[in-house]
């Protein structure tokens, strides 16, 4: 009896509710997803890229003012580590001959083509960079201008090795032919270029160098204030960047960003609820008179309750499973696929969300279903049931 009662209710509750959960279940969706991506996310900016990040950008460095500002950070800071690279500013006008205007390359590397980049030239291999095709320049090259992208970007330009390059400098075109390509690791927050030169290539040209200044260990706040007051008071000129405020204000933006989409999420959650709440209150009737059938056919009061327990608990737990995986993959691919950065799954995080969200539909269509559906239950009650 207790099978055929589970038969008989079941098939009368998906379909009243089928729809209604499908519904809840995308809703449900949509929150571990956006729940898990602000999750790896803050977890990138706060501990990764915090720890990885330098403490201090400087802009700005004259030639003349390098020497001493290399001695002052040597006095401020001597336990840092100071790094520095001439920069100058080019627009790319011409890759392999054809003009930069009429490429149409892939979305990920078209701001590469709009206004100036940051570009720099070095003997050196960067930091932070591995060689991912060809080789690199001798340290006393003079030949034809070189020119190292990083290999995405190139990837996606369409660049190959031996391609050439032609880039508008100080108002002077420059033509400069690949020698190889690299892999950079943005997410370290550490000095890189998307265009590296052979120091040739701009010899004797005006420029200004960029420096960072970081620190091992955890960060004392009053000391990087410290040293940003005495680089302003001796080079005025010079642009200090507190890396710190700079991933704070990146981490604000995240998270706004992260409420909004929760709330367009939650508007669609409470949409499903109202529905879910509208189709119980509709069957309403129907089940009590089911339920009087089997109580006719011997089922008890304990087995009809059992029955419906099992029957909410089976379709809750089928809702929550659906929401986590799905969920979970979509924030996958967008962390890994899109954003480009390493994805940790936190399944405290994703079953405590569909949990919580599926407690709180749940409560309010079970109080809402028979405040809408109480005229349907005494109606139902009153008429007779025919065997």
């Amino acid at each position: 009896m207790a099978a055929g009662a589970w038969q008989y209710l079941s098939s009368g509750c998906a379909d009243a509710v089928g729809d209604p959960l499908a519904w809840s279940g995308l809703g449900l969706t949509l929150l571990v997803a956006l729940t898990l991506t602000e999750g790896n996310l803050r977890s990138e900016l706060t501990t990764r890229i915090a720890g990885d990040a330098p403490s201090f950008f400087f802009l700005d460095i004259q030639n003349d003012q390098l020497s001493d500002f290399k001695a002052l950070i040597r006095r401020e800071a001597s336990k840092g580590e100071l790094v520095t690279a001439p920069m100058l500013r080019g627009r790319l006008m011409r890759l392999h001959g054809v003009p930069a205007s009429e490429i149409t390359p892939e979305p990920e590397a078209a701001w590469v083509l709009r206004g100036d980049r940051g570009i720099t030239y070095s003997s050196d291999l960067p930091e932070n960079s591995k060689l991912s095709a060809g080789k690199w320049w001798p340290a006393d090259y003079t030949g034809e201008p070189l020119v190292s992208f990083e290999g995405r970007i190139a990837k996606a330009l369409g660049l190959k090795i031996g391609d050439t390059v032609t880039v508008n400098v100080l108002g002077r075109e420059i033509t400069a032919r690949l020698a190889n390509t690299r892999d950079v690791e943005w997410e370290s927050l550490a000095m890189n270029f998307v265009m590296v030169f052979s120091p040739n290539t701009f010899a004797g040209a005006p420029h200004s160098h960029l420096a960072t200044v970081a620190w091992s260990g955890p960060s004392d706040p009053q000391r990087e204030i410290r040293l940003l007051k005495a680089v302003s008071n001796a080079m005025p000129t010079v642009t200090g960047v507190w890396g710190k405020d700079a991933i704070d204000q990146v981490n604000d933006l995240v998270g706004q960003l992260a409420w909004a989409i929760r709330g367009v999420s939650a508007i669609t959650l409470v949409a499903s609820v109202l529905v879910l709440a509208g189709a119980l209150a509709a069957g309403h009737r129907n089940r009590i008179h089911d339920a009087v059938i089997l109580k006719a056919l011997g089922a008890t009061r304990a087995r009809l309750i059992a029955a419906y327990v099992m029957e909410y608990a089976m379709l809750g737990f089928s809702t929550v499973v659906f929401a986590v995986f799905a969920g979970s993959m979509a924030a996958w691919y967008v962390v890994t696929q899109i954003m480009h950065v390493s994805f940790t799954f936190q399944p405290t995080t994703a079953l405590a969300v569909a949990l919580v969200a599926l407690a709180l539909s749940r409560s309010v269509s079970a109080s809402s279903a028979p405040a809408r559906s109480g005229r349907a239950s005494r109606a139902g009650s009153a008429q007779p049931v025919r065997l």
